[in-house]
């Protein structure tokens, strides 16, 4: 981490914008992102954003990725950015994060686990759901 950088949580939806060819625009500013990220090594990915990646880019997106393209570039973000993890406890606090902000659970569940791991900035698309989250801050790439 560089200083005055603080670590981000990548959503998986800039991660598939990356790799998603059929929105150029998005593409380019996901690409961009990513590469800042990385090189500032200020990144932070959840093991549920690797699962949702894999699935998007391999069976939703326009022009599908094979798996062991996937699969590379998944080894290739466990070099990039800090992978963190969830468990049981992160599940009911998810479930809690749930009810009280009236959001998806997996939202929630990402949410939890960037509380559990000191992470206060998701870089997303989805700013609706996130905002709701008092003491999380989103950042847009798409709108700057």
């Amino acid at each position: 981490m560089t200083e005055n950088s603080e670590i981000r949580l990548v959503d998986s939806n800039i991660l598939a914008y990356a790799y998603d060819k059929s929105e150029v625009q998005k593409n380019i500013i996901a690409k961009g992102t990513l590469k800042n990220l990385w090189q500032e090594k200020s990144g932070a990915l959840s093991i549920q954003n690797l699962a949702e990646f894999y699935y998007t880019i391999t069976k939703k997106i326009e022009f599908p990725l094979q798996p062991d393209n996937a699969k590379q570039i998944i080894l290739d973000f466990n070099q990039a950015f800090q992978i963190i993890k969830y468990d049981e406890k992160t599940i009911i606090s998810a479930i809690n994060c749930q009810e009280i902000y009236k959001i998806h659970f997996w939202d929630a569940l990402l949410a939890a686990t960037m509380e559990e791991n000191g992470i206060e900035t998701i870089i997303t698309e989805n700013e609706k759901d996130f905002k709701k989250i008092k003491w999380l801050k989103t950042i847009n790439p798409f709108k700057q």
